[in-house]
């Protein structure tokens, strides 16, 4: 007995002082990890790895998954700005396949104003940057919903809101990548609302200039060095790539998000659109099908705005490469029926289609038809617009060819 208890006294004593190291080992490396989130919670390593997580389900819209996870955060962190915020993103990326759909409008406004409560109750305590961080975020989103919805007196309060806190936070210079972004969003789109939105001019001299190149570069820089806004800066860059005409860019910038996220539709009708202009035949109509039988199957997100640009795309193509005139009606009067689903019958692609229906009619001597859908969109398409300029010659044509029949 005497022996096995001193045998039991040596392993004790052996490992006694193992655990007492590993126990600093442990106070060390807590202290640090203080040390370098400097008290704040975006910056730390656990916070980062269960957000992670969370956020890639989101962005993959696998909503659930993320909500729960969500959910845990605010239960873990009740009074942190972080779950409420994004629980209200979460809203936002369920109105991106059709922005026009107003169904989450308010949960999202909801989730941000609490964000904001929380992170105002943080800043006048503690004057906290990361508290400021999340009160520009939060009043970013709630101006992007509200200029979306063209409730413009909202979305420019909103946006004051976000600037002013948007300098609070550059206090900390640790959130500098994140920051980055909303300083490229600005600088962008300063002269993109300069440019499209004559009337809201007068409300451009309420804010500082801006530089747009810069604004471009700061948002590419943030696409892959920031933790938390890098996907929504390729969000972002998908679509000043492709008003900006850099389509190699914006195709490299699609097939990589897409790539990441396969079951985000956004992502996948972009990479479609990119392959389509870049001449990817087999790449864009395999795309494109792929659409096609998602919205067949109900997947979530997968509706009438990803379906117009699919069934258009494989229009074309049945149209001018595959000389395929059933496909092509097939596909154009597709597009038609997910255009007018979606109340969008003002989009370049559905007086595409009426178009390609003109071609098709003309091809097949059926001239009354042809002039009647081009006359279609030269009534209600724009006149700057390609359609309207190519509607015009074909009506000529058609009319020539009538005569000539007759």
């Amino acid at each position: 007995m005497r022996y096995h208890l001193s045998i039991l006294a040596l392993i004790f004593g052996l490992l006694l002082p193992a655990f007492d190291s590993n126990a600093q080992w442990w106070k060390k490396a807590d202290e640090a990890e203080k040390e370098r989130s400097k008290g704040m919670l975006l910056l730390t390593t656990e916070v980062q790895t269960e957000a992670t997580v969370a956020i890639n389900q989101m962005y993959n819209f696998h909503f659930p998954e993320a909500e729960r996870e969500f959910n845990f955060l605010k239960i873990k962190y009740p009074d942190h700005p972080l779950p409420d915020f994004l629980l209200g993103l979460m809203q936002w990326w369920k109105i991106v396949p059709n922005t026009k759909s107003e169904v989450y409008d308010d949960r999202l406004i909801e989730y941000m104003d609490k964000s904001i409560a929380k992170a105002e109750k943080i800043y006048d305590e503690t004057e906290n940057p990361e508290a400021a961080f999340f009160m520009a975020a939060a009043y970013g989103f709630k101006g992007r919903l509200h200029a979306e919805r063209k409730h413009w007196t909202r979305a420019t309060l909103a946006a004051k809101n976000a600037l002013k806190y948007l300098e609070y936070s550059r206090n900390f210079a640790d959130f500098s990548p994140e920051l980055m972004f909303g300083d490229g969003l600005y600088n962008y789109y300063y002269f993109f609302i300069k440019q499209n939105f004559p009337l809201l001019r007068p409300v451009l001299w309420l804010f500082p200039k801006a530089n747009k190149s810069q604004g471009i570069a700061q948002l590419e820089k943030v696409s892959y060095q920031a933790f938390y806004t890098r996907t929504e800066a390729r969000y972002f860059l998908l679509q000043i790539y492709g008003i900006e005409s850099m389509n190699e860019k914006a195709y490299g910038m699609a097939k990589y998000t897409y790539e990441t996220f396969p079951d985000n539709p956004y992502f996948h009708r972009y990479y479609a659109r990119s392959a389509f202009l870049n001449g990817n035949v087999e790449e864009a109509s395999s795309l494109s099908k792929e659409i096609l039988r998602r919205i067949d199957q109900h997947q979530v997100g997968y509706e009438g705005t990803s379906g117009r640009y699919a069934s258009y795309i494989l229009g074309y193509y049945s149209l001018y490469v595959y000389r395929n005139q059933a496909d092509a009606t097939k596909y154009f009067k597709q597009c038609m029926e997910f255009t007018k689903a979606t109340d969008a019958s003002d989009s370049g692609y559905y007086w595409a289609s009426v178009l390609g229906l003109a071609r098709i009619s003309y091809q097949q001597e059926n001239f009354d038809q042809a002039v009647d859908y081009c006359k279609e969109v030269l009534e209600h398409a724009e006149k700057k617009s390609a359609q309207y300029t190519e509607a015009k010659k074909l009506l000529s044509e058609a009319k020539k060819a009538r005569r000539k029949k007759r």
